[in-house]
């Protein structure tokens, strides 16, 4: 197995394992290479849905389709509870995975959780030939950017990290439209976080649009928010991600922000994502 680093500060491309039939010994490699580098790249893989998850559980238990449907019908849908497609692709007029075509703008996997989750696993099926690219933001880099009295300011506050929408801007079901982002709902989480496994640390921002820095007003919140999303993706601490078929990216959702750029609806894309969600204890 080789591991390449993929840029100065995040980012690592793994060469000569088969997720398929992985070994101890090597997943303990895999495991330290991505809390050594907050993303890993791993090309040429061949998985269906139960190789996936079998993979990804390595990391910690996996979150079930967050469809709200009786399982015995999702049974009938999907090949694994725990492999969510996310695509455009339609069939008889209906999509079969979330997300769809729109720009996925920068944020944290379900930060809006009281214990987030650390992993996020992420297989290409088909990638569309433009568009569609993912990039990687280091958190850890970026707060080391701050200048000193904003990093001052970040240490003392704590963020509500909106539940309501997603990362396309979309209302999520079930949820209401509030009139600030002080009423919206969501997990409070510290400006920044110290990695509970590597103990270094980074910002922690989760999403821009509806956030609130608490028990400021809301325009001084808004303005302090701001200043900080200003170094959350500075271009030297970004890297990107032109999928090929049969990537598998894994990252750190304690160290990363990601988003997707948008592609043209009538190109397909199909990725199989699996969440791993924290340890209990």
């Amino acid at each position: 197995m080789n591991i390449t680093p993929l840029s100065p500060v995040l980012g690592a491309n793994v060469d000569g394992v088969d997720l398929a039939t992985i070994t101890v010994a090597e997943f303990e490699t895999i495991y330290q290479a991505w809390l050594d580098h907050g993303v890993l790249r791993i090309r040429g893989q061949s998985l269906d849905d139960t190789q996936l998850e079998r993979f990804s559980a390595r990391f910690g238990p996996l979150e079930k389709i967050p469809v709200k449907l009786p399982e015995e019908k999702l049974r009938k849908m999907f090949d694994s509870l725990y492999v969510t497609p996310l695509s455009n692709i339609r069939k008889n007029g209906k999509p079969i995975g979330g997300l769809g075509n729109s720009e996925a703008k920068w944020h944290s996997d379900m930060t809006y959780e009281p214990t987030p989750p650390p992993a996020s696993v992420l297989l290409s099926i088909e990638v569309p030939d433009e568009g569609g690219d993912t990039q990687f933001a280091c958190q850890q880099a970026a707060l080391a950017s701050l200048p000193t009295e904003l990093r001052e300011q970040a240490e003392r506050i704590e963020i509500k990290h909106d539940a309501a929408h997603t990362s396309i801007g979309q209302l999520r079901v079930g949820f209401e439209e509030v009139d600030s982002p002080r009423e919206s709902p969501g997990a409070v989480h510290p400006a920044i976080l110290r990695h509970p496994e590597t103990g270094r640390e980074g910002l922690y921002l989760g999403r821009r649009e509806w956030a609130y820095v608490m028990g400021m007003e809301v325009d001084e919140s808004e303005a302090l928010l701001d200043e900080l999303w200003r170094y959350a993706a500075i271009p030297e601490n970004v890297w990107t991600q032109k999928w090929t078929v049969g990537d598998v990216l894994i990252w750190d959702n304690r160290r990363v922000l990601h988003r997707r750029d948008a592609f043209p609806d009538h190109l397909r894309r199909l990725m199989k994502r699996c969440q791993v969600l924290a340890r209990e204890g």
